[in-house]
């Protein structure tokens, strides 16, 4: 059920987005946004998650993405110890963000959690991300150290919709 409502809400918002902003890229997810394209991606996030902040818009944007395209144990078929693999972002101090990392059997007996702080401040906030032809799986990349970040469900629209996201989490947060 909240997959059907988030995939809903975000369907009008990944097209107005590719109607805004062209097509969206591995390498620069906002580089195509324009000053008001990037001003109406963050008033339509605003109007979608209730809020007039903006943090707060892309932030509960990131988690949303990060639920729906999470790669759960059903979709890896033929894996030798499929898994659950889930996200959480919360803000930390200023110019950090924090990941949450939870990686669950399928019975739900095995259970590991990891949590890495993501200091912001004097990186690139540009996201890159790659699906491979022959993998399960897409991968976002650390904005830092270039190493993975983490791992959604190979969709490149929903990878592409989520480092831009949070490229623009990211540029908001490097404000202080």
């Amino acid at each position: 059920m909240q997959l059907r409502l988030t995939s809903k809400l975000i369907a009008p918002l990944l097209l107005a987005g590719s109607l805004l902003g062209g097509a969206v890229f591995a390498g620069a997810p906002a580089a195509g946004l324009s000053g008001d394209a990037q001003a109406a991606y963050l008033a339509e996030l605003k109007r979608l998650y209730l809020t007039r902040d903006e943090r707060r818009a892309l932030l509960a944007h990131g988690n949303a993405l990060l639920d729906t395209y999470a790669l759960r144990a059903g979709y890896q078929v033929g894996q030798a110890q499929p898994q659950d693999l889930l996200y959480q972002l919360r803000l930390g101090a200023p110019g950090e963000l924090l990941l949450r990392e939870e990686t669950r059997s399928p019975r739900g007996t095995d259970l590991a959690v990891r949590n890495q702080r993501i200091v912001l401040f004097g990186v690139d906030p540009f996201i890159r991300y790659e699906c491979p032809p022959r993998g399960i799986s897409c991968v976002l990349y650390h904005p830092a150290d270039g190493g993975p970040l983490l791992s959604i469900v190979r969709d490149h629209e929903g990878a592409a919709e989520l480092a831009k996201a949070l490229s623009f989490l990211i540029r908001n947060l490097q404000k202080g």
